[in-house]
């Protein structure tokens, strides 16, 4: 890694050489400007106002300009003059416990590197003395023309400072906190804690720049002479009505996608807020019995509906075939025990006509013998 400054760490009367390289990098995306209707690249000229011509980086220098607008010129000989002790030095000028440094001050990270083989000794030195104390160093260097504060810690089996502002660059969080009269119960306190013991853990290094991942997509995608991938629109958080129901259901979550069990130490039921309707009062009398089953009916999801009107148009049209089929047998029945009857009687009618004739055929040639017997007497 290439040296961004030489110098050396003031360790009482030790001098260490070290160098300074960058501990971190941006991987961010840089985009240029251009003319949208060639392409063109648009740049930034620098131009005096008083001649309006364009200047040469030899012919600018460095001015502070007043309050009234006047510039007054600082050229390199008189920067040259200030007296800055930590100008190549790392000057360490107290060791603290590490809990003392509040993160807001914390900025840029940058390693110590041993500035040959005469540092290998102190270095390894100050790093193991900074490891058995728990402490860190804190320090004064400058750095591209101004003195800066800076905290030394052990990293690895390296020195890492971290660039601090100073005391008086940081802000009070005055009116930033909610002013209202605002009460916690316990029970919202013992959820949030159910919550960050189940999002605590996390490998960083699993942790990813997604955008700038989405960006990547895009900007190949244009240079193929692609479309563009049509990213998933952004989750957007909804406002929180029931803080409890909020956090009950993010437990939740966070518990089912990891694979944990979902309960929370108990059966809880999330009941959504009323929104301007009031529920309904319960008589505490029975319901009748059609209106059960109307309610029923109404629970109902719509598959299971529609299975059962299916069910019932079939189970009618059963019955309904069924009473055709008895209809039909007993009409036939009916037109058979008529027929058979009607058969009976004309039979029996024609017999006993037969029998009458012959009865009578009898009954007169019976009377024409007598006659006969009498005349002939």
């Amino acid at each position: 890694m290439r040296s961004i400054w030489n110098g050396a760490i003031s360790f009482g009367l030790v001098s260490i050489p070290i160098k300074l390289v960058n501990a971190t990098e941006s991987h961010s995306i840089a985009f240029r400007q251009i003319h949208t209707e060639d392409n063109g690249r648009i740049r930034y000229r620098k131009v005096c106002e008083l001649e309006g011509r364009e200047v040469t980086q030899a012919e600018i220098g460095k001015a502070y300009e007043d309050a009234d607008g006047t510039m007054i010129p600082i050229t390199d000989d008189d920067l040259t003059h200030l007296h800055i002790p930590t100008a190549r030095t790392i000057e360490i000028v107290a060791f603290v416990p590490g809990d003392r440094i509040d993160p807001l001050q914390m900025g840029s990270a940058y390693y110590l590197a041993a500035g040959g083989a005469p540092a290998a000794k102190p270095y390894t030195l100050l790093r193991e003395a900074l490891k058995r104390s728990n402490k860190v160093a804190i320090a004064k260097f400058a750095l591209r023309g101004r003195e800066r504060l800076g905290m030394l810690r052990v990293v690895g089996d390296a020195i890492a400072m971290h660039g601090l502002l100073w005391p008086d660059e940081v802000r009070a969080p005055e009116g930033v906190a909610p002013d209202a009269d605002v009460t916690i119960r316990d029970k919202e306190l013992d959820l949030a804690d159910a919550l960050m013991d189940t999002l605590g853990e996390v490998d960083l290094t699993d942790l990813h720049d997604e955008y700038r991942e989405a960006l990547e997509e895009v900007i190949a995608a244009k240079a193929s002479g692609e479309a563009p991938p049509e990213m998933p629109e952004p989750a957007t958080g909804g406002k929180v009505l029931d803080l409890m129901a909020a956090l009950e259901n993010s437990v939740r979550a966070a518990r089912e996608s990891r694979g944990a069990e979902p309960s929370l130490g108990g059966e809880a039921e999330v009941r959504p807020l009323p929104r301007g309707r009031a529920a309904p009062k319960e008589t505490g009398g029975k319901k009748s019995t059609s209106t059960a089953k109307k309610t029923a009916a109404a629970k109902k999801p719509a598959a299971t509906r529609k299975s059962t009107s299916k069910t019932a148009q079939g189970t009618r049209k059963t019955a309904t075939a069924k009473s055709t089929t008895t209809k039909t047998a007993t009409a036939k029945h009916a037109t058979t025990k008529n027929a058979t009857t009607k058969n009976a009687t004309a039979k029996h009618a024609t017999a006993k006509s037969t029998t009458a004739r012959s009865g009578a055929s009898a009954k007169k040639t019976a009377a024409k013998k007598t006659a006969s017997r009498k005349r002939s007497a």
